[in-house]
């Protein structure tokens, strides 16, 4: 009898100490690192486009706030789809964590069977789940609820039970399929967001972005909805998701006119689209990676970042990471974050369930963990260990991120180029809106009173050429430095058309001079080599320099003028001078070399010219 009580009370000790207690787990659980209820209901949309959903609706329940008729709080959320719906068993399974039934499916957008459950529980207390395959008057139906797995009282999935379909849900779909799903969240606790309009507003770009490649080949429809509880057949929220594409190429789109039906962006280069062979599991797999520039028009003003299109592109800004056509995130790593010219390239890395491991991938589906640690740790490698070293020290610890090394250096070599081609944009689109060319016009009036003196230049040969041969000749040679072809044609015609002599153009040049002085076409195009320390230090930064004189310091800058100290438009004007002054100073340089001969002469001094750009390169880096 005292060993029978004693195995009693042993068993009981078991039963209390099990290795995950339901209710600590699923606890636990809740912090599983969704970063909104945007990427929560993610989940839910994976779940029915893999059942093969042609039409998802997300709605929004609200509840109007006791005494106050303008205020409308979110109450339920609910997602509907028109898929293949599941039947009793697949039911319970489907709200089982780490299980269902697309398990380490390999083929398609799910696999890990957490979704439903842990996204779900993320957001809510709640969810309760309704399931039809042939007649939505019947649907199943089973739920968790946290409040009765706290009290011990919900350990398993409640078997499900033919249950009718709630009447607001009925009123608000657009239509109930022959087969379908409805998941409803209640109780939202943890939803940041507290407004139907809040959700829809930071969801719409997000969902738009997730599924574009879905929406824009017509597979699935994403309507997003809200109503109030009392009222679900008027709606105050009713939008259908549109493609929001990172590297702006798709069209039609959410990005504000004109690029929501022209691209906004262009392939950049002939090898815009770069196809990697990875090894895994004896297989080869491919990963694709596509490059793109915004096109000239797009920036072809000075302020474009702050127009509708560049607000769009700055909350696009990243790399865009896709598995089984579903962005998983922007990855931000490679971004330089105080650069507000990073909005205008585009990069999306496109890859197939198979790679997951190598990626990295998380089970929420939120990121590819491995493809950012590499991102992070080449730039502090290299210098170090070079790329080969690196490759060779994965490869040798057998570590799955090796082959993540070349795309991402990859990534990192196109953005360079990438970068210097926005930069020659912005140089572009910052001449062009100098309209008085001060600088310019006193340089070539100076040059001419030289001419008069009986002063030749190696330029001044070209001048009496015909007008658009010049412009010709001028616009082949401003290509060469990096401008478009569009924005070459426009500055030599300008430059000509204006009489002025010179012309300052940013370029990549190889070598360590700061500025090189090229004759072309009866004109002096001054090249600044935006690799230089001069450029990075000097040039770029007096070209940069603004104050914002709209700003509401007007009496703060009068009584500082006031008291002795500089007011802002008096530092604008020491800026502008100072910019003024460094092109005149770069001008006469040019000039004296132009003048030079004989030959021997010239050489000499572009000699000198190369010997001081080196001399101010280690000054600048030095200091």
């Amino acid at each position: 009898m005292a060993d029978e009580q004693a195995l009693s009370k042993s068993d009981n000790e078991e039963e209390t100490h099990n290795l995950i207690p339901p209710a600590l787990a699923v606890t636990a659980m809740r912090d599983n690192g969704y970063r909104n209820i945007t990427y929560a209901l993610a989940e839910l949309v994976d779940n029915s486009i893999q059942a093969k959903a042609t039409h998802i609706e997300i709605h929004c329940c609200e509840r109007q706030v006791p005494g106050e008729r303008a205020r409308r709080n979110i109450d339920k959320i609910a997602v509907l789809d028109n898929g293949e719906g599941m039947d009793a068993k697949s039911l319970r399974v489907a709200l089982q964590f780490g299980n269902g039934a697309y398990l380490n499916n390999r083929s398609g957008i799910g696999r890990f069977g957490m979704g439903l459950p842990s996204s779900s529980i993320s957001q809510c207390r709640k969810v309760e789940v309704w399931t039809w395959q042939g007649d939505h008057n019947k649907p199943l139906y089973t739920y968790i609820d946290i409040g009765e797995v706290e009290k011990g009282q919900l350990t398993t999935v409640p078997t499900p039970e033919v249950k009718e379909i709630p009447a607001p849900w009925k009123t608000s779909a657009h239509k109930l399929g022959e087969s379908g799903t409805l998941v409803v969240w209640s109780n939202l606790d943890r939803c940041l967001w507290k407004t139907a309009k809040a959700i829809i507003d930071n969801s719409e770009l997000t969902v738009g972005r997730m599924y574009r490649k879905y929406i824009a080949n017509n597979h699935v429809r994403i309507r997003m909805l809200s109503f109030l509880e009392d009222s679900p057949e008027e709606f105050h929220e009713n939008r259908q998701a549109r493609v929001n594409d990172p590297i702006y190429r798709m069209v039609p789109s959410s990005t504000p006119p004109p690029y929501d039906e022209n691209p906004m962006f262009k392939e950049h280069g002939d090898n815009w689209e770069v196809h990697t062979k990875i090894l895994a599991n004896g297989k080869e797999h491919t990963v694709t990676t596509r490059f793109t520039v915004a096109k000239e028009e797009a920036r072809n003003h000075s302020q474009a970042g702050s127009l509708p299109h560049g607000r769009h592109a700055k909350r696009n800004a990243g790399i865009s990471l896709i598995r089984a056509n579903r962005e998983l995130e922007l990855d931000t790593s490679l971004v330089n974050q105080f650069e507000t010219r990073e909005r205008w390239w585009g990069v999306e890395v496109e890859f197939p369930p198979s790679l997951d491991e190598i990626f990295g991938v998380t089970n929420n589906k939120q990121s590819a963990r491995n493809f950012t640690d590499i991102a992070l740790e080449i730039e502090r490698i290299l210098p170090d260990k070079g790329l080969a070293g690196f490759k060779e020290e994965l490869y040798t610890s057998e570590d799955p991120r090796e082959p993540l090394i070349n795309i991402v250096q990859l990534i990192r070599n196109n953005l360079g180029e990438v970068r210097k081609l926005i930069e020659q944009q912005r140089k572009y689109i910052t001449r062009k809106t100098e309209k008085n060319y001060s600088p310019e016009k006193t340089a070539t009036e100076i040059t001419k009173k030289r001419k008069k003196d009986g002063y030749k230049g190696e330029s001044d040969k070209d001048e009496h050429l015909p007008l658009q041969k010049r412009k010709d000749e001028l616009t082949k040679e401003l290509i060469i430095t990096g401008l478009s072809e569009e924005h070459s044609s426009e500055l030599a015609a300008q430059t000509i058309d204006l009489g002025l002599k010179y012309i300052f153009v940013p370029e990549d040049l190889s070598g360590s001079t700061f500025f090189e002085v090229k004759p072309k076409a009866g004109e002096i195009i001054i090249k600044l080599n935006i690799n230089h320390p001069v450029y990075k230090n000097l040039v770029e930064v007096l070209e940069d320099s603004s104050i914002d004189s709209s700003s509401d310091t007007g009496n703060q800058s009068t009584n500082a003028s006031t008291n002795g100290q500089t007011s802002q438009e008096e530092l604008l004007d020491r800026l502008t001078r100072a910019r003024e002054g460094l092109k005149l100073l770069l001008m006469a340089w040019a000039r004296y070399e132009d003048e030079a001969y004989p030959i021997s002469r010239k050489n000499d001094i572009q000699d000198t010219r190369f010997e001081w750009s080196k001399y101010a390169a280690q000054f600048l880096r030095d200091e």
